[in-house]
């Protein structure tokens, strides 16, 4: 992992965080942004909202997401929403998998159900732990 990729992480984190500020339900958030064009324009091998802040890229989640972010729900803890954000993108650097493929191995609800135990783990462990438990869900 290169720093370039370790920022990256941390914007993510950031992003994600920011949501909780501004009050979203953090799984319909989380949901919007792994599955919209600005998660798949990081994902890829370079892109220039990779130089954007968290706010931006909020913005452009935002302007892409429509009705999607308009319901009701929770909202996670700002330090939950960091390593839910911050894993995110770094299992897209240990694997290569997109943002939507990682979603649908890891979802929000199971991202926050497993905070308290893989949060002070290493990312790659928590991550290869969290990909174990999606393989004994679909078996």
């Amino acid at each position: 992992m290169d720093e370039l990729q370790l920022k990256l992480c941390d914007i993510q984190g950031r992003l994600f965080e920011l949501s909780a500020v501004k009050k979203m339900p953090s799984a319909a958030f989380i949901k919007a942004f792994m599955t919209s064009e600005t998660a798949k324009e990081l994902d890829s091998r370079y892109n220039r909202m990779q130089w954007m802040g968290e706010e931006y890229l909020l913005e452009e989640v935002l302007s892409s997401a429509g009705d999607s972010l308009a319901v009701a729900g929770e909202v996670y803890q700002k330090d939950v929403l960091y390593w839910i954000g911050y894993i995110y993108r770094y299992w897209h650097y240990y694997t290569g998998e997109s943002s939507a493929k990682i979603l649908r191995q890891a979802s929000a609800s199971t991202m926050k159900r497993n905070y308290m135990i893989f949060h002070t783990m290493d990312p790659v462990v928590a991550i290869e732990d969290l990909k174990e438990l999606h393989q004994q869900k679909t078996g």
